[in-house]
């Protein structure tokens, strides 16, 4: 059972419905389950406009229909700023679970969406974002972890997490450490939306990118060659992550056929080693 909800990431109230529901879902599709009951949480001015709220809870429930989830009802409060999320229960076999202290010696690290959503959400607020830019980050944000974590299952995987608030190093340093290992990560191989970089290198990043470098890069060792904005983009909060996944070497190549196969972009981007803390190779 998990919830998760958060004021709007972007300007159409539809895109946020469908954003907010699936960020709610992943949770459960992290580890290895499947989510069948949901409840709406909604926070509402009482001066926006019914019609914004009907699309911010249609984008929810359609996005609830394509996971195979039924809303079951939920409870909305008075606010002065939007917030919406879901109550999510779903199933999972606990022999099978995939939890952050999966991860062995040797695995490869997969993911399962880009990186850069907080920095170009953070520009679409400052009115700095292109169209374009805007428009690839709620494709992805809005996409469903579901086949994602159908594809662990299959291969019976048992180390994995979602990127979201900490960033990609903060929850691929909790996975670190609840499994006694450490992380090799070439930052080359890394996935990226269009214009995360341009971003970062203008500064344009939310405030969580800052938190989160305060408390992990403790942790981190950084590749000389790698400037301050490539390192602050590790650090950026994702809102709607993919999965970070363990891949035992013998299963990568099946792996990443059968990901194709599904149509599930995967990207190996590094491996799992003995010791402690992570290595970001440029």
């Amino acid at each position: 059972m998990t919830t998760d909800f958060f004021t709007p990431v972007v300007d159409t109230a539809y895109e946020y419905g469908t954003i907010a529901a699936a960020n709610s879902l992943s949770d459960v599709y992290a580890m290895g389950g499947q989510p069948f009951l949901a409840l709406n949480i909604a926070a509402l001015p009482d001066n926006l406009p019914t019609e914004i709220s009907i699309e911010i809870l249609r984008g929810g429930a359609e996005k609830a229909r394509e996971a195979g989830v039924v809303i079951a009802g939920g409870h909305t409060v008075k606010d002065k700023e939007p917030k919406y999320g879901l109550v999510v229960i779903g199933f999972v076999d606990p022999r099978k679970m995939i939890t952050k202290s999966g991860l062995k010696v040797g695995d490869a690290l997969v993911l399962t969406k880009p990186l850069g959503g907080g920095v170009t959400t953070t520009a679409l607020k400052q009115e700095k974002a292109s169209d374009s830019d805007v428009k690839e980050a709620i494709e992805w944000m809005s996409r469903l972890n579901k086949t994602a974590g159908q594809l662990a299952m299959e291969f019976d995987l048992r180390g994995g997490t979602d990127i979201s608030g900490f960033g990609f190093l903060g929850h691929g340093m909790e996975m670190a450490e609840a499994s006694g290992v450490s992380l090799y990560i070439e930052n080359s191989k890394l996935p990226f939306l269009s214009g995360a970089h341009g971003y970062a290198k203008k500064g344009i990043f939310p405030g969580g990118a800052f938190d989160n470098k305060g408390h992990f890069e403790k942790n981190v060792q950084f590749d000389e060659k790698l400037d301050e904005p490539a390192q602050m983009l590790l650090f950026d909060p994702q809102t709607s992550g993919g999965l970070l996944l363990g891949v035992s070497s013998e299963k990568l190549a099946d792996f990443e056929k059968r990901a194709k196969e599904l149509s599930q972009p995967v990207w190996i981007i590094g491996e799992v080693r003995s010791g402690r803390g992570v290595e970001v190779e440029a």
